[in-house]
């Protein structure tokens, strides 16, 4: 019915935590599947001795060559795992004892609004934590300025706001997953687009599980709020760039996997988009301008326009 979809590498240090806190659900009915990217600490025997200790549950899978990015190992296991409904977990957080129940509740209630045949996505808010679980902010959502409802073809193309761990979706949508993309920025933005452009995604505000900060995280979570981070970011042209052009390829990938799915309206704003580098500098902004593709708030809107 539910398969859990874990990502490891070198995890040892965090892994029992989260496993226990999965096995501590308010909703068990679920079969978890974890693909290791070949670690090098024990990480494999920490999965191990859960897989013994619950062993019709566990499903485990090891890499024998390391993938070179997280996004890389979800990416295979979404592919390769088909079921009702599917979560993706990180090796480091903490579920919310309610994490399934109250992300599957919303699912339901999409389902009945849309029909299960539909493409479906569902995610949550969750709470920032320090290496000791010691909460830095209540809400990734209001620290890193993310606007749930910006779901439309247009506004997903430019930034994303679902963080992987939080997400639910459905089998229609898995069926969209199968082929891995030429390219990719992040697998949860990937999610977002192909979910924006075939389906639709839902959200809820409420908190599930303790996001872990420490400096093993392939991706963090910075107060984007505060003035000290916006003025390294403008000073910061290099990462800038290199993110918008990254939006390129990534549309790109898309529209090379569905193109044969996609009504005409979005196949024509995505050949704008992915046609944006080779225009000139005032073209570009009135393409932008004509199709909306803004980002979220002023300050990010000020360097998009800068940097483009």
């Amino acid at each position: 019915m539910l398969s859990i979809l874990m990502a490891t590498y070198n995890g040892e240090k965090y892994l029992a935590q989260q496993l226990d806190s999965l096995f501590a659900q308010t909703m068990q009915d679920f079969t978890l599947h974890v693909q290791d990217d070949a670690s090098t600490d024990n990480t494999w025997e920490v999965l191990t001795s859960y897989q013994q200790k619950y062993a019709d549950r566990i499903k485990l899978t090891k890499r024998e060559n390391n993938s070179g990015d997280a996004k890389y190992n979800f990416l295979e296991l979404m592919s390769a795992v088909q079921d009702d409904y599917l979560m993706l977990c990180d090796q480091d957080d903490v579920w919310l004892p309610n994490k399934i129940e109250i992300t599957f509740a919303k699912m339901k209630e999409m389902e009945q609004q849309y029909s299960t045949t539909t493409p479906l996505l569902v995610h949550t808010d969750l709470k920032v934590t320090d290496q000791e679980l010691q909460i830095i902010s209540n809400s990734y959502r209001e620290a890193t300025v993310r606007r749930y409802g910006r779901t439309a073809c247009n506004q997903v193309l430019t930034i994303n706001n679902v963080t992987g761990c939080t997400v639910m979706y459905n089998r229609a949508l898995a069926g969209f997953l199968v082929d891995m993309p030429r390219f990719c920025e992040v697998h949860d933005w990937w999610l977002q687009i192909v979910a924006a452009y075939v389906g639709k995604i839902g959200h809820i505000y409420e908190t599930t599980l303790l996001y872990r900060q420490h400096g093993g995280n392939a991706i963090g979570s910075k107060d984007v709020r505060t003035f000290s981070y916006k003025v390294r970011q403008l000073l910061n042209s290099s990462h800038i760039r290199k993110r918008i052009n990254s939006t390129y390829p990534q549309a790109e990938s898309l529209l090379e996997l569905f193109r044969d799915r996609l009504t005409e309206s979005q196949i024509k704003l995505l050949e704008h988009f992915i046609a944006l580098p080779r225009m000139g500098k005032f073209t570009r902004w009135r393409t932008i301008c004509n199709h909306k593709l803004f980002m979220d708030g002023l300050s990010r809107n000020i360097a998009y326009f800068m940097f483009v």
